[in-house]
This record gives structure tokens, sequence and C-alpha cells, in this order.
């Protein structure tokens, strides 16, 4: 089950985020959407970085019964990178949702080989997504 708390008017489909998180546990996921503003603070508060970000993720501690955690993501990011890239809002929160997912599970591309965005091209290529989210993330 995903938990959406919506703090902006962006519309969410969320059979598809079920679908997509789903596919990969079967734990329950807090999804909150919010603004540059408000993600700033809380990256600030919990990372030390004053800037805002895309996403966020807060895996809770693996214990039964918990869910997997907590992903914060940025209806300004999403807006922004859609129009940039020319994709649809709902692809951008998808592809932020899937980023922010595996790192719940414990994927991190800043120092795995290369697991996370495998998994990544995975799952764009299952729900047919577009491919900016691996293209931005390289390097």
């Amino acid at each position: 089950m995903i938990e959406i708390e919506n703090e902006t008017d962006l519309i969410i489909n969320e059979v598809f985020l079920k679908e997509i998180a789903n596919s990969l546990t079967n734990k329950d996921i807090e999804l909150i959407i919010t603004t540059d503003d408000e993600i700033q603070s809380i990256n600030k508060q919990h990372r030390g970085i004053d800037k805002s970000t895309d996403v966020l993720s807060f895996p809770y501690e693996e214990m039964p019964m918990t869910p997997l955690g907590s992903i914060v993501i940025s209806k300004d990011h999403i807006e922004q990178k859609a129009k940039e890239l020319n994709h649809s809002l709902d692809d951008e929160l998808y592809l932020l949702f899937i980023h922010g997912l595996l790192h719940l599970l414990g994927y991190d591309h800043e120092v795995d080989n290369g697991e996370m965005r495998e998994e990544e091209e995975k799952l764009i290529h299952k729900f047919n997504l577009p491919k900016s989210l691996i293209i931005r993330t390289q390097g």
C-alpha cells in the first residue's frame, strides 16, 4: 500500500504508482509530494544540505510489519524536469518514485557499481517510461 500525502495540486495516478511499488515490494510506503521550499527544509534538516532536490528517501528500520520507508518528491522539480525533458508530469513522477523506491530497497548509485542504474533501466523498460532518469544520473 502507498500512503500518499499530497501537499500540492499535482494530480497523481495512484494505481500506476502501486503497480510500480508492488513489482518490487509488498511493504507499505509513504509518499509525500511537496514544494521546493519544503524539500529544501527537509534536506537541510536530515542531510545538512541547504538546497532543494528532486527526491529524498528515508528507509525505516527493518522490523516485521513496519513500512519500507518514506519518499519525498518535489512537485516543482517534477514540473521543471518534465518540461526540460519534454515528457509528462506523470512520467517524471514515476521516474522519481522508482529512484526513491530503489533507495528504500538499499540501492545507492553513489557507491555501487551501477546496480541501481541497471535496476532503474529494467523498471523503465518494464513500465514503458522515458529513459531520462538514467541519462541524467550517469556520470
